[in-house]
């Protein structure tokens, strides 16, 4: 903490140093606890990370889980009845009370929101494919998400593609965009050698199509096993029906041993914003089968075999064959990416928002 000490004045006792107050911060972190898998992930290793990228600066988290906010970080517990009430009503009177500097919200911001914001943008896919949700969601979606950007003091993109799509779609201006890349923590590392089963991790939804890797699971004649939280019954029916092994949504200890266990992780999303899953599974030095959307490809590089859906089953093969030129190379790519790294960017974002409400 800097303190400015005042020059002593003659005939008179100089006045006592104050500290400078420090900038407050608040994050949203209302998903932590709440199985919302690439969000939460997001959040979680967001707050554990800064406050060594954030000196300076006040770090706090309104939540309803202040038991899983990090050291370093203040935990301020809102409970609420509804996600809308919450954003409506109960989270912008909290936030008149702590008057922050700033704030920090995924998706989407409050309507009456009392202080500059910051946001984090995870992907267009409501307005890329129709498809990805039902048509209510979508309408939501695309009246709230454009309203939230123009609000916001600066904009947060988890890929290029979601910066891409967000000048496309919405004429957001490139300087008001930092893209701060998503990262893999030091729990997924490699530890044996799997090959028993292919592997999906995702949410069960039609967006993330586990039925295609399904189908390449049955062609290369292996199990497959589903990791991921049941958004879509009929469609985890389904998969059990034909033989796939569905888990749910699963704690990190225990996907890392699914991705340490796997012959090859086969991701087959229609649409994303970055593809956590890959990143995962390759530190695990577990090969990776994606289809070619522009953020997995952003993501994998080289160090993944890509195919459309019908050739997964093909892809898949090749992959075996290929297994450990995929692990060295999937293992150097993982390398590339850290959560400190995400932290740091946004860290820098925060001073930029910051220095532009003084």
């Amino acid at each position: 903490m800097t303190v400015v000490v005042p020059r002593r004045t003659v005939g008179r006792r100089a006045p006592r140093p104050r500290a400078r107050r420090e900038p407050l911060v608040v994050v949203d972190a209302d998903v932590l606890g709440r199985h919302r898998t690439g969000d939460e992930t997001y959040i979680a290793n967001l707050l554990r990370e800064l406050p060594r990228h954030a000196e300076g600066v006040r770090i706090a988290a309104v939540t309803r889980r202040p038991d899983l906010v990090p050291e370093g970080v203040e935990a301020i517990e809102l409970q609420a009845s509804s996600q809308e009430v919450r954003m409506a009503v109960q989270l912008p009177r909290l936030l008149r009370a702590l008057r922050p500097s700033l704030v920090h919200f995924t998706h989407a911001l409050p309507p009456a929101l009392p202080c500059p914001a910051l946001l984090t943008i995870q992907d267009l896919s409501f307005e890329r494919d129709p498809k990805v949700m039902p048509l209510a969601d979508r309408l939501v979606f695309r009246r709230v998400v454009p309203w939230s950007l123009r609000r916001a003091l600066r904009v947060l993109a988890i890929s290029r593609r979601t910066k891409n799509d967000l000048i496309d779609a919405y004429s957001v201006a490139p300087g008001r965009i930092l893209v701060t890349p998503l990262g893999v923590d030091a729990d997924f590392s490699p530890n044996g050698r799997g090959g028993g089963y292919l592997l999906f991790v995702g949410s069960v939804e039609p967006r993330k199509d586990p039925l295609a890797a399904l189908a390449a699971a049955e062609e290369v004649g292996l199990p497959l096993v589903v990791a991921g939280p049941v958004r879509d019954e009929r469609l985890a029916r389904t998969l059990r029906e034909r033989g796939a092994v569905v888990h749910g949504y699963v704690d990190k200890d225990v996907l890392v041993s699914l991705y340490r266990g796997a012959a090859c992780l086969v991701f087959p999303s229609r649409f994303e914003g970055f593809g956590l899953p890959l990143l995962e599974a390759m530190a695990c030095g577990t090969p990776v089968v994606a289809t070619p959307d522009p953020a997995l490809v952003e993501v994998a590089g080289d160090a993944a075999v890509f195919a459309q859906r019908g050739a997964l089953g093909r892809a898949v093969a090749r992959a075996l064959r290929g297994r450990d030129r995929l692990r060295a190379g999937g293992l150097v790519r993982a390398r590339q990416f850290a959560w400190s790294e995400t932290a740091r960017l946004t860290a820098r974002a925060y001073r930029a928002a910051l220095a532009a409400v003084v």
